[in-house]
C-alpha cells in the first residue's frame, strides 16, 4: 500500500471531496451539510491522502471533555486498506492532545465492518437509538474512555 498521509482538512480538500462525495464515499452526507460541519469552530476534520488524492476523511466535534465522532468515511474503491483505522487512530490522538475524557459515536447496527473497527479500538456499546437509520436499523452508541496520563 502506498503511504497514506493524514492531515487537517482544508477548503481545497473539501472542494476535492464535494464533487465526488455522493458517488465515491457514502450517500448519507450531502456536500452542503458536510461543508457546514467542516466550517464550525468546535469541529475538526481530517483527510487521508494517497498521492495527493483524498481516499478518506473523518470529523469530530469537541465539547469540553467529550469528543463525538461525526463521520469516518473511506472512499469506496479504497475500503479494506486500513485507511479507516488510520483516521480513527488520528482522531484518538487528537482526543488525547485535547485532554478528552470520552469519545462517542453512532454506528449503524448493520455496518459490521465499522463496528469491528471501533471494537478493535476499545469502543464499547453504551446504548441504541431505535430506527435511527430507518426501519429496523438502529444506531449503536459506542464510547471509548480516554486515559490521559
Amino acid at each position: 500500500m502506498k503511504k497514506i498521509e493524514i492531515k487537517k482538512m482544508t477548503l481545497n480538500d473539501f472542494s476535492q471531496i464535494e464533487n465526488n462525495l455522493l458517488s465515491d464515499f457514502d450517500d448519507f452526507w450531502h456536500p452542503n451539510l458536510l461543508k457546514s460541519e467542516f466550517m464550525q469552530k468546535n469541529k475538526i476534520y481530517i483527510v487521508a491522502k494517497k498521492n495527493e488524492n483524498i481516499v478518506g476523511f473523518a470529523g469530530c466535534m469537541i465539547n469540553f471533555a467529550e469528543m463525538e465522532i461525526m463521520n469516518l468515511v473511506t472512499k469506496k474503491s479504497e475500503r479494506g486498506n486500513g485507511i479507516g483505522n488510520l483516521l480513527l487512530e488520528k482522531l484518538i490522538e487528537i482526543a488525547k492532545n485535547n485532554e478528552i475524557e470520552e469519545i462517542f459515536l453512532e454506528v449503524n447496527q448493520t455496518n459490521e465492518i465499522a463496528r469491528k473497527l471501533y471494537e478493535k479500538a476499545e469502543f464499547l456499546e453504551s446504548g441504541r437509538r431505535k430506527n435511527y437509520y430507518g426501519q429496523n436499523q438502529d444506531a449503536i452508541i459506542m464510547v471509548k474512555k480516554i486515559k490521559n496520563l
